[in-house]
């Protein structure tokens, strides 16, 4: 029973709404105001900035700066020049001695220092040779000579007068190694003799007169312009000297 009125009550309600629902009056619709459109912005168009272009950097720029040399290192002082003279001195002849200003100081080879630069006379001398002598000029430093005792030179001359069947005439007569040569102003009596010409060349001390003849031709008769047979002597000795070294095998003089 109570099911039955329970489920009529529900019945009548749900008939009662739907009732309601539909014969209630519509509510009028709200206008709404619409706003009005928000005005379009067009963005203005900017144009892109130009390329900036930037110069290519030198080599060295990119490398960065070129790297400085290395200073040079400072040049030595200069050695001071040298006051004193060495001297080293050689002779043809091995064991020849050697005397300076005639002071003796060795034989050769020989080599010698702390000596004074300047003019020194140097004479060399060994068995079974002429003693030779040179004036050499010695300079601050190194100096080196040679001297030659197997050399031979000849320069002499002597003041003469030529005596002839009828009077005489006056002039030099000089000997090199090349031969006789008689200078005069009498130009018949005035000759030039290599040795192989002369047939005799012989001083006779005693008559103060040296004859020269020439193979097979002429003779000259001299005597000193001063009338001093030692210049003939000394004269005639010198050649022959002279004449004997080349036959030995003796260098000429340079």
């Amino acid at each position: 029973m109570n099911r039955a009125l329970v489920a009529a009550a529900a019945a009548s309600v749900a008939i009662g709404g739907g009732a309601y629902f539909l014969h209630r009056p519509r509510p009028q619709p709200v206008e709404v105001s619409t706003p009005p459109p928000a005005p379009r912005i067009v963005p203005k168009k900017v144009e892109p900035p130009a390329p900036v272009v930037t110069a290519r950097p030198a080599e060295t720029d990119r490398k960065g700066p070129a790297p400085k040399a290395p200073a040079a290192p400072p040049a030595p002082a200069a050695p001071a020049a040298p006051t004193l003279a060495t001297l080293q001195l050689e002779s043809d002849v091995p064991g020849a001695s050697v005397f300076i200003d005639r002071q003796f100081v060795g034989t050769t080879p020989l080599s010698l220092d702390k000596l004074e630069p300047g003019a020194r006379r140097v004479q060399l001398t060994a068995t079974g040779f002429d003693s030779v002598q040179k004036t050499i000029d010695l300079t601050p430093g190194p100096n080196s000579i040679s001297i030659r005792i197997k050399e031979v030179s000849l320069n002499a001359k002597a003041g003469v007068v030529h005596k002839h069947g009828v009077g005489s005439c006056d002039g030099t007569l000089t000997a090199t190694l090349d031969g006789l040569r008689y200078d005069t102003s009498n130009k018949g009596d005035a000759f030039t003799l290599p040795y192989a010409q002369v047939e005799t060349f012989v001083v006779d001390y005693l008559q103060k007169n040296l004859r020269v003849r020439q193979r097979g031709g002429k003779t000259w008769n001299f005597t000193d312009r001063n009338d001093n047979a030692d210049a003939l002597f000394v004269f005639h000795r010198e050649v022959e000297a002279a004449r004997k070294k080349l036959a030995e095998g003796y260098a000429r003089a340079q």
